[in-house]
């Protein structure tokens, strides 16, 4: 007799699917480590593995651009650089001439360069760990002659296992592919990217329960909200497939009109922007209808490198990245990573604790070369933009008065030297630590705007690690202690005449919505393959209707008991998701 449970995960990509499944389980390798004296030898071996797994890449880039018109074929671009990489394969080189075979020496800097990303704090950097083990063993098998074995699928069928690397997804008949669903992985890894690009299903870090679910199991997949119901009931089959229809419906009617503004019911429009981590995201997101940036990840120039990236490598890649957004507002982030990572160049010291630690604005206090060196950089290339420069795990004053002087020093070397630089630039901060919430009727005084981050919130006020399955589904946004920091934030920056922006992945959840507008939200900032949905639920509400359904949640209990209220009011109102 099939047992009925339900698992709750991450949330990974949206949509929903029903059926059977079928279990891919890691290929790992053995990696051979022994001596070897011709050291030469070994090095060429290395070199003619990369050149076959860079063709082998290149072809799954190929499949993925003849399979959707959107642009996550260009995530291999990524893995293509990690095998370019000078300073991988240097360190590769290295431990083959201390006598260890090409296999060996190869693994333990792909090992080096994978834990760096592992212990980045956006988990949208630490999940391209996998990325780089997909690519080293990819290697390692052409050295050893193993082939990669391909799941043959007769029948569609929902794709589960521990996790799923980026050449597992793509290698997929995506005809036969329903959904992916893992005990493992985070919602921002580019197998979840490549989810959403065929728009698939996906809900992660389910947990060790979903390995013990038998081989015969059926599923219900709700991507949306990271819930997976094993071997259902007849009745939750017929509303889940009513549902489907519903959703089907909705999409394509928000796809139609993505490059419409948001307008709600009463005429009041909202801005709809996206988040980025790079120029893939970019174009992604020009293409979905984002009506400017709310969030620029600016990490990805730091990473997998050996020196700091200069000022003119910044203004060349900043430049290329505004250029996707004439006449319209771009929010950067100034670098968000710390003392949790093994990057050489910045030499961070060992923390027992570095979540809490030496990381964000707090690099000020020993590295306030990093943040000279990418502001001037930025204000060079904001010329002609309309820049927002925000900086990340502000919890006092004194850190933003310290990031405005540099702001202002900066800008006054560029006028010494007669370099055109933004000169109409606003200042603002994340708000993800509780206590930049609690003092925001004190900070709105000395910024232009605040952005809220609701994943670090949320982790920070729930105490919660957000990227660790066993305790991530209490890191919910929804918590109305949650609420009430957000709440409080926009309040206390509307009375000091400053606007407000989120751009955590509440953003984009479609139950958030109702309550984000009616606690006077200004700017919702998400993933850009959300904001047609997005748009099309806005301009289904009205703002009184909206005050009503914030003021319900703010007086709620539990996470479950918001959702509940927000359901029932899009129910009467006759909205689906």
């Amino acid at each position: 007799m099939r047992i009925r449970k339900q698992l709750t995960g991450i949330p990974a990509a949206p949509g929903l699917a029903k059926g059977s499944i079928i279990t891919v389980s890691n290929q790992n390798i053995t990696i051979p480590d022994y001596p070897i004296e011709d050291t030469e030898s070994e090095i060429f071996r290395l070199a003619t593995a990369r050149t076959a797994a860079k063709e082998d890449i290149s072809s799954f880039k190929e499949k993925v651009k003849s399979e959707t018109d959107s642009n996550e074929a260009e995530i291999f671009e990524a893995h293509m650089m990690f095998l370019d990489d000078d300073s991988l394969i240097s360190l590769a080189e290295q431990e083959i001439n201390t006598g260890k075979n090409a296999e060996a020496g190869w693994m333990k800097a792909v090992d080096f360069f994978a834990k760096q990303l592992e212990s980045i704090p956006d988990p949208m950097f630490a999940s391209r760990a996998m990325d780089v083990r997909d690519v080293g063993q990819r290697v390692v098998r052409h050295m050893m002659g193993l082939k990669q074995e391909v799941t043959k699928l007769t029948k569609p069928v929902i794709i589960t296992g521990r996790d799923l690397t980026p050449s597992d997804t793509v290698s997929l008949d995506k005809r036969m592919v329903l959904a992916f669903v893992t005990a493992e992985g985070g919602p921002t890894s580019h197998t979840a990217i490549l989810a959403k690009a065929f728009g698939l299903p996906a809900v992660v870090g389910l947990g060790e329960e979903l390995l013990k679910v038998e081989e015969d199991a059926y599923f219900l997949v709700d991507g949306n909200s990271g819930v997976v119901v094993v071997n259902p009931e007849a009745d939750e089959i017929t509303a889940f497939t009513e549902r489907q229809r519903s959703a089907n419906e909705a999409l394509h009617a928000a796809l139609a009109v993505a490059f419409e503004p948001a307008l709600t019911k009463d005429g009041v429009a909202v801005e709809i922007v996206a988040n980025i981590g790079g120029n893939d995201d970019a174009i992604f997101a020009h293409e979905h209808g984002a009506e400017g940036v709310g969030l620029f990840r600016t990490e990805f120039l730091y990473l997998d490198r050996n020196s700091m990236p200069t000022e003119e490598e910044q203004v060349s890649a900043y430049t290329q990245i505004f250029s996707n957004f004439k006449g319209q507002p771009i929010v950067v982030r100034t670098l968000d990573i710390g003392g949790d990572k093994e990057i050489p160049y910045l030499n961070f010291p060992k923390e027992l604790n570095p979540f809490l630690g030496w990381r964000g604005v707090r690099m000020l206090d020993g590295r306030d070369d990093i943040f000279k060196t990418q502001i001037r950089s930025l204000l060079r290339a904001g010329v002609g933009v309309d820049l927002r420069i925000m900086v990340p795990m502000i919890a006092v004053d004194a850190e933003v008065h310290a990031v405005r002087a540099i702001l202002n020093q900066e800008r006054e070397k560029l006028i010494a030297e007669g370099l055109p630089y933004a000169e109409k630039v606003q200042f603002g901060i994340m708000v993800e630590v509780p206590s930049a919430a609690i003092m925001a009727d004190r900070l709105a005084e000395s910024v232009d705007f605040f952005s809220i981050g609701t994943n670090d919130l949320t982790q920070y006020t729930l105490a919660v690690d957000r990227t660790n399955s066993q305790v991530a589904h209490l890191a919910s946004a929804f918590n109305p202690a949650v609420l009430f920091l957000i709440d409080r934030t926009i309040q206390c920056a509307h009375e000091k005449g400053k606007w407000v922006g989120l751009c955590g992945e509440f953003a984009g959840e479609p139950l958030a919505v109702p309550i984000l507008l009616g606690l006077g939200l200004d700017e919702f900032s998400m993933s850009p393959a959300r904001i047609p949905v997005i748009k099309q639920i806005i301009r289904k509400l009205d703002g009184e209707t909206c005050k009503a359904i914030a003021q319900k949640a703010l007086q709620a209990l539990t996470p479950e008991e918001v959702k509940e209220i927000v359901r029932k009011s899009y129910l009467e109102l006759g909205i689906s998701i």
